[in-house]
């Protein structure tokens, strides 16, 4: 019998393009305060984080208070401009290779994002994604990334060992996170981390038409 396998990924910069929407909420939050938004490049640097670090790290000056409004105001706008706007795009090729990956026997797919449960079950809907994954983690149910709670979770979920797992993301918190949850690392070369910072990854793809075959690789099974 084959082995099971595991592919988890990031959303935001690896599913889905959602830079738009990031930085206009992000915007929102800090004019709701009087603070001067910080520069496009420092906010994709925090993305992947959960919204309370990525603000701190953002104001790391503002007391509590004032980032717990600026959490609020960025919830607020982050959900008026996916109402009001088209929903954030799927990178070219995303589907196909997710397809491809549920094509193999024994391969299941997983979630792990900073997103809310909320936001997530949004984007799945609005890309008819919901019936692809088996494990969904969230940042509300778990500390933020990079800490394995949510692969660990993922595993147990699945029941899937983590020799067989692989964590597919764009950032550098995700490949701590699937490291310290002894999982293999996959970065992502299109997404919101520049290249010198997703080093440590065990493989990097440039393409997702390359990303099922990297994936059999790490788990045991080449394509």
């Amino acid at each position: 019998m084959t082995a099971r396998r595991l592919a988890i990924f990031d959303v935001d910069g690896t599913l889905i393009d959602s830079q738009a929407h990031i930085a206009g909420a992000m915007e929102a939050a800090f004019a709701a305060e009087g603070l001067p938004v910080p520069a496009h490049a420092e906010v994709l640097g925090v993305v992947g984080l959960s919204l309370p670090l990525a603000l701190g790290a953002l104001a790391p000056d503002a007391p509590a208070e004032r980032l717990d409004r600026m959490v609020e105001a960025y919830r607020q706008a982050f959900f008026s401009l996916r109402v009001g706007q088209a929903a954030s795009p799927l990178f070219p090729g995303a589907v196909e290779a997710l397809d491809a990956l549920l094509a193999v026997d024994g391969m299941e797919l997983g979630i792990a994002t900073g997103k809310s449960r909320r936001g997530l079950d949004a984007i799945l809907a609005s890309h008819e994604l919901g019936g692809h994954f088996a494990t969904r983690q969230v940042s509300d149910d778990h500390p933020s990334k990079p800490h394995p709670s949510m692969v660990l979770a993922a595993l147990a979920e699945t029941g899937v060992a983590p020799e067989r797992a692989v964590m597919i993301g764009d950032t550098e918190f995700d490949m701590e996170m699937g490291r310290a949850a002894g999982v293999r690392t996959l970065a992502v070369a299109w997404g919101y981390h520049p290249a010198e910072r997703l080093g440590a990854a065990d493989a990097v793809v440039e393409r997702f038409a390359d990303l099922p075959r990297a994936v059999l690789a790490l788990v045991g099974e080449t394509a």
